[in-house]
């Protein structure tokens, strides 16, 4: 059994199905992101694993031990929210101590734990501050350190980064990765940022209409999509009709499914091997994306997004013609359409 096990987990409010017979499995040490638009029930999965809410059907098992009907003061979890729910009248060094203090811990072992997260999160000098004069980045790593400090066995991320400009929210996403792994810490987070889930998880699970549509690596994720959901969600994937690959590529030998994907950054302007695939297309608009080119182009009325590193001062001017290589590999196949 893995260390966090969910078996046939079902959540229904007001007769809307939230979760639908879900199972999902975590390792030790794990950092499990779940990832799918608003309304998927990824929150709504994090709060039953939490004790917050109860599930319909289905048993939740933490470290061997079934915790489906344990209270969430008993389940050993610790779980950093989007609001950061900082004490404002109490210090750094005081809302971190919280918890320790609510468990009956000595004086001693509070102080030595407490210094403990406040070097490890980076907060050094600042035990004495209280929220209000810190930075947005500085509250969420004090409300991580709280909850780390209780050694909790599974830590629970509900979107922790979201309200974070970009570069502090990047910034705090190698953090986190890096106190994980320092501590082994099992770990399940939810975002609906594509890119936030690839930077710092070990495995993704996919989630779309209470259900997990696909999990995997986050190479395999993005490499490999499965359904059309997934390949429009995850990245800027060409979903195409057989229809319309065969009209830009009437040679390709592909199987008999009703849609395709392929990467925009899979095309290439010069022919590696010989089963390369030629297209040609009229650039209809270009787009510079800071180190990144995007051209829309038009290959016999169907609109491909084509990116290339931006390497040079000039850009292609729309109307241009332009002739583009890719391997049939990086055809893939769709074998479920959108949900």
């Amino acid at each position: 059994m893995s260390y966090v096990q969910i078996e046939h987990l079902s959540k229904t409010f007001h007769g809307q199905h939230v979760l639908q017979q879900l199972d999902l499995a975590i390792e030790k040490g794990e950092l499990v992101t779940l990832l799918g638009p608003s309304g998927c029930g990824k929150s709504t999965l994090l709060r039953i694993l939490s004790g917050l809410t109860a599930p319909d059907t289905g048993m939740i098992y933490i470290d061997g031990k079934d915790v489906t009907d344990v209270s969430p003061k008993n389940r050993q979890i610790g779980m950093v929210f989007q609001s950061y729910a900082l004490f404002p009248n109490l210090t750094v060094s005081q809302n971190i101590a919280f918890g320790l203090e609510m468990n009956k811990i000595s004086k001693t072992e509070i102080r030595l734990r407490v210094q403990e997260m406040i070097e490890l999160v980076g907060l050094v000098g600042k035990e004495q501050a209280y929220p209000r004069e810190l930075s947005g980045g500085q509250q969420q790593r004090v409300a991580l350190a709280r909850s780390l400090v209780t050694r909790p066995k599974v830590l629970l991320l509900d979107e922790p980064l979201s309200a974070l400009d970009a570069q502090i929210r990047k910034n705090l996403q190698k953090q986190l990765r890096t106190i994980q792994r320092e501590l082994n810490m099992t770990t399940v987070l939810v975002t609906h940022d594509q890119e936030e889930a690839m930077a710092v998880s070990d495995r993704i699970y996919i989630m779309n209409g209470g259900r997990i549509v696909q999990h995997g690596s986050p190479q395999e994720i993005y490499t490999q999509p499965r359904s059309e959901f997934v390949a429009r969600f995850i990245g800027n994937y060409n979903v195409l009709t057989a229809e319309q690959l065969n009209r830009i590529a009437p040679n390709l030998s592909h199987p008999a499914v009703e849609r395709f994907a392929i990467r925009p950054e899979t095309f290439r302007e010069q022919r590696l091997a010989g089963e390369d695939i030629c297209l040609t297309g009229n650039i209809a608009q270009v787009t510079m994306l800071g180190n990144i080119t995007r051209y829309e182009l038009n290959m016999g009325d169907v609109p491909v997004l084509v990116d290339t590193l931006h390497l040079s001062l000039e850009q292609e001017e729309i109307g241009t013609t332009k002739t583009l290589y890719v391997s049939p590999k990086d055809v893939i196949p769709l074998y479920d359409t959108i949900a």
